[in-house]
This record gives structure tokens, sequence and C-alpha cells, in this order.
């Protein structure tokens, strides 16, 4: 943990005594970058969710000991592979959750990982318990918009180093990093207490000039957390001058042919080590780098399982092994999470939560993570504790309350925004928000405020003056009357219950489910089967 202003001022003495006797050793070199992002802790070969002919086809794909398969085969075929992970490496599996990341930390130190910047969901055991794990992998750790935020709420040291400087035969890379400035806003408050972000844009053109200028480096890449919408919208933004590209994360998608912005191109590869990037950089003194990339998938038929890493998995995974893998029912169709307007997991998570409580609505977050769980036709398919965790990652408590149409209304407008702001910053990293009970119609491309064309509730208009009863889980740290960000609630009422014991006595009850995408939320200009908040582009997820 340094201050900024110190780590700057060393960092451009240093280099400007070392520039004057700076000599290369070649005219030119060669790299690779190999990126994984959004592991979400998935340790196992799993079902893949992918959209071909405009229907879902599921191939299994990752496993960390097959990705670090394909990491072995790169090593062993490329030379100067420089290895980078772009966050949300240790949360969203039961083992993690229940080990606070710890299990984790020997399986990343197999992999001898470069570099490693702190995603969304980093802060999800709270600041002491990230910068401790985080402290225990042996890597380098860049964060240029993180800070100790002091107990008046001043602004404090940054936590990590802002960037990292790789020299390759004389020529100097430099990778600048930034993480999502609205994680107080997405994660449940408390998570990221003591913690303060800003824009990347407070400090980006600064520290561009700083690699460029004082560190003399010959390229500079920048490696964010902030969703592909933000993503792009900083590569079109003229402070990524001098940037040469942009090494996203954060909403999982899997660009296979960089995005060209006005300033630099963008990529960003996928998630659940179902994917991995390889950026292929050729350096030559005097010339503006060449590189090519591709997204690699991680395919077990392909790949030979390390074995160091399978026996480590096998190790951690021991204590948990019998209990993840409890049944607590079957679904006839296939669970999955990918479609930004509606899901069938959060269809069935939302039934689950209205049929428990007997609300009007039922609300849930528009997570984005949980690799898919796949069905042959006419078959059923168990749904373990283990597939749980994945499609809850927190067991939050429910809480039910009452709010007016008029408030419906608002928030609507405003998770609509969260979702299709024409500013890209302003797009939260996550889909749309769910919910049961309630059907709604928008038009995206429609400013803020003006999106919402119908609401119906139990089958009836939305009517303003009317309060209806809802359900949602508690974030820690909102306000008692906060839900679901749902501002000034009426009667809030904690249930006692997590949702996971919700989602299991359902499961029990009505075993085996078959929810399917139904038009719970759909919009007059974006089909239901969108898979990318980004438009405009040409993007394809696939």
């Amino acid at each position: 943990m340094v201050s900024r202003r110190k780590f700057i001022q060393t960092a451009g003495l240093c280099v400007g005594l070392a520039s004057e006797a700076r000599s290369f050793k070649s005219d030119r070199t060669d790299f690779t970058v190999l990126i994984t992002a959004d592991l979400h802790a998935q340790l196992f070969t799993h079902d893949e969710f992918f959209w071909e002919n405009e229907k879902a086809v599921f191939k299994k794909r990752g496993g960390l000991d097959v990705l670090k398969g394909l990491v072995n085969h790169i090593r062993k075929r490329e030379k100067n592979v420089i290895l980078i992970d772009a966050g949300d490496y240790f949360h969203g599996h039961a083992i993690a959750t229940k080990t606070e990341g710890e299990a984790l930390i020997p399986l990343i130190n197999a992999f001898q990982y470069d570099l490693v910047l702190p995603g969304n969901w980093e802060v999800v055991y709270r600041k002491a318990r990230m910068v401790d794990v985080l402290d225990r992998i042996k890597a380098k750790k860049i964060c240029a918009n993180m800070w100790h935020k002091n107990l008046n709420g001043d602004r404090g040291d940054l936590i990590y180093q802002p960037y990292w400087i790789k020299e390759l035969e004389g020529f100097r890379i430099g990778f600048l990093g930034y993480t999502d400035h609205l994680v107080p806003k997405r994660q449940p408050p408390a998570f990221s207490s003591g913690i303060g972000y800003t824009h990347a844009t407070t400090t980006l053109a600064e520290n561009i000039r700083l690699l460029r200028n004082s560190e003399q480096c010959d390229m500079v890449i920048l490696v964010t957390h902030m969703g592909l919408a933000q993503q792009l919208g900083l590569a079109n933004h003229p402070d990524v001058a001098g940037a040469d590209l942009i090494i996203g994360a954060d909403t999982h998608e899997r660009v296979r042919v960089p995005i060209e912005g006005k300033y630099c191109r963008v990529i960003e590869c996928g998630a659940f080590g179902s994917f991995a990037g390889k950026l292929s950089v050729k350096l030559k003194r005097g010339a503006k780098p060449e590189f090519n990339y591709e997204l690699l998938d991680t395919d077990p038929k392909q790949y030979l399982p390390d074995p160091v890493v399978t026996r480590l998995m096998e190790e951690v995974a021991a204590p948990f092994k019998k209990e993840i893998n409890v049944v607590i029912g079957h679904t006839s169709t296939p669970l999955l999470r990918y479609f930004v307007l509606e899901t069938p997991i959060d269809n069935l998570i939302t039934d689950a939560l209205r049929w428990k409580f007997n609300t009007d609505v039922a609300l849930s977050n528009g997570f984005r993570f949980c690799q898919p769980l796949a069905v042959e036709e006419g078959t059923t398919t168990p749904i373990t504790k283990e597939f749980l965790w994945n499609m809850l990652p927190l067991d939050s408590v429910a809480r039910k309350a009452e709010v007016t149409g008029a408030q419906i209304k608002k928030w609507l407008e405003q998770e609509l925004e969260n979702a299709f702001a024409s500013d890209p910053s302003k797009r939260f990293g996550g889909w749309l928000v769910r919910f049961s009970g309630m059907q709604i119609n928008f038009t995206a491309s429609r400013p803020m405020g003006s999106r919402v064309n119908r609401v119906t509730i139990g089958g009836q208009p939305l009517d303003a003056e009317k309060k209806y009863s809802i359900v949602a889980c508690e974030r820690e740290g909102d306000p008692i009357d906060t839900l679901c960000r749902i501002e000034h609630v009426s009667s809030p009422l904690s249930m006692g219950q997590g949702l996971h014991e919700v989602i299991i006595e359902y499961l029990k009850m009505y075993s085996p489910v078959s929810p399917v995408v139904e038009g719970r939320a759909t919009a007059t200009d974006l089909p239901a089967n969108l898979l990318t908040q980004l438009q405009g582009t040409s993007y394809v997820f696939r």
C-alpha cells in the first residue's frame, strides 16, 4: 500500500535516471498475453452455453485443471508468456464462499499468474479479507481507482499500485488497472465499507502520460473490470488516447474479434474458466505494436488436465464433496442465466419466493453469473446444492415490504437506466432486474424516465396509488427502508429465512421444475433472446 503521489514520484525518478542508459537488446520482441477473467471460483468442468443458429447449444467446458492444461500448452509453444487475471476469481462457488476464498489460494498460485486485478466481487468477504487473500497471491496486483477510505470518509492511499511494467529485451510494456467505480451501488454497500472508488477518467490520462513519457513504455495495455459497455465507452473517450488496448472483464462477454473504439480496441474473455484470451504481440523499435487476438475454448477434449491442479482441486473439495453433491430437485428444462431481459434461473428463484411469502411480486437482482445446467430432451437433470450455490452465491435473507405502484414505476425506470443508459459509464455490469408476478414492456432506446410502456401485476394494469406487497433479498448496508434498490418502502420485515432454504422447500414441493422464458419482460426494440447490453457494434455473443 503506497500513496499514489509517492508511487508516481518514485517511479518517475527511477525511470528518469534509468532512461538515459536504456538500451535495446534487439530491434524487436514478441510476447503473448494469456488472459483469464470472471472465473467465479468454478473449480470443475461444467456445462457451458453457446448460441448457434438461433438456438441454445450446450458443451462441456472449463475446470481449473483443464484451464491450467491450456496455460501449459501455450507456455510450451510460445515465448515470453504473461498470464493475467482480470478479476472475480474468489467468489461464486460453494467451496469459495464456505472458505471465504481460502480454498482458491493454492489453486491460483499453481497457475503462476504474473498480474491480478481485483474485480467487483473481490470485496464480498469485506475489505480486510480481500486484502489478506490477495496479499497471499504470488502475482503483482494493480488498481488505479481503488483507495482506502478513512473513518471520516476522506480519501487515503491507493490499496494497490496503479500499474505494473514488464520489460522484455529492453522493450517496456505497461499494464494499467481500473475496476468498476459503481461497486458500492451494484453490490450490497457493506461489502465495500472502507474502500473508495473513483471513475477511471479521474486519473486515466495522467497515468497513460506517465507510462508513455516518464516510464517510456513502448506499449500501454489497460486491464479493466468494468463491463463491456463501460469499456467501449472508455475506448471512445479522449483520455484513453495513448493506450493500445483495453483488456476487459465483468460482463462475461465473449469477444472473438477486438471491438474498435475511437482511440483503442477492446476485448473481453468470457467467464467461469470456459475460455481464455490469447493476445500475440509483436513490438518493433520505432513502430506501433502489432497484435493478434483469439478467444480459446477451455475444451477438456483438447487440453490435458494439469495433474498438480487436479490434486489440489480434490484436496480443497474433499471436506465439502458430500454436502455439495446432495440432490435437492430436478429440472426438465435447461437452467441458464445468459439472456439480458429474462432467464429461466431467475424465473425459478422469483417464483419460489412469491410462493413462499405469498406476495404480489418477487424480485431478484440482475445477476449475470452461473454457468448453465443442461438437460437432454425427454429427461430430467438433478439440481445439487453445488448448483444452488452457483445460482445464488449469496444466501441472503428474504425481506418483505409494501410499495406503491408509483414507486414501482420509478424504480423500473431506474433499473432500465442501469441496464441501457445511453452513457456507458452509467451502466451496471448486470442485466435487467428479474421478477415474478409482474410483466413489463419497455423501449430501451428511449431516454431515462420514459422507457416503460406498460406494467401489469397479477394480470391487472399497475395502479399508481395502490400498495403492493413485494419480497426480495436483503442487501447488507442498505437502509432498512430500501429493498432491491427501491427506496422508502413501507412496513419492511425481515423474514428470517435465507433464499437457499426457500429454493430447497420449493423444489421439494414442485420438482421436477421446468422454467422457461415466458415474456415477463419484453421490449419493443430488443429481442427476447438478447445476449448482450452492447448494441450498435460488430460484436455478437456466441
